[in-house]
């Protein structure tokens, strides 16, 4: 995955009411559509999960006892910074509208089996 922070800068993280009709563009299908929006949702999720605990477990510090609790203020920051990304949704689906990723099915069914 790129940098995550340089992908979402111009992405607002306010959710607004969109045209669904504006959705389809290959598929005439709109819950095709929705869906791959939200496959591409979850990827990104996960991305952004696995981008997180990698760069907080740079400053863990492994302690045997529960009394000793450190704050570190450069974690904090990287918290901070990962919940102001917008949802994992708006990015899929702004990049969906930019034409960042398209869908197709693994499987296309066979019309002669008939």
């Amino acid at each position: 995955m790129t940098d995550i922070k340089s992908k979402v800068q111009s992405i607002d993280p306010n959710v607004r009411a969109r045209n669904v009709k504006s959705f389809l563009t290959e598929s005439k299908n709109i819950y095709e559509t929705l869906a791959a929006i939200t496959k591409r949702s979850n990827q990104i999720a996960v991305d952004i999960k696995h981008e997180l605990h990698n760069k907080l477990d740079e400053f863990s510090v492994s302690t045997d006892t529960i009394e000793e609790i450190h704050e570190n203020k450069e974690q904090i920051e990287i918290s901070k910074f990962y919940e102001r990304l917008p949802n994992p949704s708006i990015i899929a689906l702004e990049e969906f509208l930019n034409g960042e990723f398209t869908y197709k099915y693994k499987n296309t069914p066979s019309k002669s089996a008939e």
